[in-house]
């Protein structure tokens, strides 16, 4: 299977963007090469653009894709995370734009082997980046059940973690979960029928717990803002596409430090802190997808965009 994965937002990033044509960019989560395609379209001669990502099949697609736009592509397998040190790496201090969309690859999804979906049978693996050891499997037959019912609780907000939890220590005690179709059919056991057929998959918020669990995702990318936004030159943007609740939340309080940093008193006349804001906010409220793109890809319901301009 080639990787695929359609650009959410697209139209509504490359205008956040604001991209000029001698500009360097960065695409933190590179993936299939989607928004660095029309990054790169709207660059001139003098532009470039650093894509980065961690899956090895995503930089092999997006180097296919971006091969035409020559060296004003450079593209680095790493985590995001890494962004600084990777570009200083490159010679590069500040950049006029960096994107992030945080969703998994319909590629990743599809990809039964990957172990990230619910609707296959396939080795509980789950890893952004095949390099490292740990996968899903560890966290299933090797965590406590208080720590799973702290995953499924806090990353998959679902209301019968405790049971979820319950469930899988008792199923693992019989013999080793190895498969996401065992793991889906102990999550079905814990759930309440009534509860299952108006609710959507029961495996959903546990998957998605234990993925973001096993990458750090909340983690790299609470660790991650600030830095990305010393990163921007003056007048340069950081566009993040968010997919749930927990990853919007981060960047909406990241973006809201950084525009108003001060921890002066409310009642103090003037500032004393010496905090100083480094940008605006250009997004109140997140920028949504429109009908017309939720009918042609429903992965990108849960979508928003914000955007943070650097002063």
């Amino acid at each position: 299977m080639g990787f695929e994965h359609k650009s959410v937002l697209l139209d509504e990033t490359i205008n956040g963007l604001n991209i000029r044509p001698d500009g360097t960019y960065v695409d933190g989560t590179l993936g299939g090469g989607g928004h660095a395609y029309e990054i790169c379209r709207h660059l001139g001669n003098k532009g470039s653009i650093v894509g980065i990502d961690q899956d090895a099949a995503a930089i092999t697609a997006a180097g296919a894709r971006l091969k035409d736009f020559g060296e004003k592509v450079t593209i680095v397998r790493s985590n995001y995370c890494d962004m600084k040190s990777q570009l200083h790496k490159l010679g590069i201090d500040r950049v006029d734009g960096i994107v992030l969309d945080l969703g998994v690859s319909s590629y990743q999804l599809d990809t039964a082997e990957r172990g990230f979906s619910y609707r296959e049978d396939a080795p509980l693996d789950m890893r952004m980046d095949t390099r490292q050891k740990m996968t899903a499997r560890d966290i299933v037959n090797d965590y406590s059940e208080m720590d799973l019912y702290r995953v499924i609780r806090d990353y998959g907000e679902d209301k019968f973690a405790k049971n979820i939890a319950k469930h899988i220590a008792a199923a693992r005690r019989e013999r080793s979960i190895e498969t996401t179709g065992q793991l889906t059919e102990i999550i079905r056991q814990a759930i309440p029928m009534k509860y299952q057929k108006k609710s959507g998959h029961p495996s959903k918020r546990t998957f998605q717990a234990i993925r973001i669990e096993l990458n750090r995702e909340l983690e790299v990318l609470r660790d991650s803002l600030d830095e990305m936004i010393d990163l921007l030159k003056p007048g340069g943007r950081l566009c993040i596409i968010t997919f749930h609740s927990l990853e919007d939340r981060i960047v909406k309080s990241a973006f809201k430090k950084n525009e108003n940093p001060c921890t002066c008193p409310s009642d103090f006349p003037v500032c004393v802190c010496g905090k100083e804001s480094k940008g605006s906010i250009l997004t109140r409220k997140p920028i949504l997808p429109g009908e017309e793109e939720l009918e042609y890809n429903s992965r990108a319901k849960s979508a928003k965009l914000r955007i943070f301009e650097r002063r």
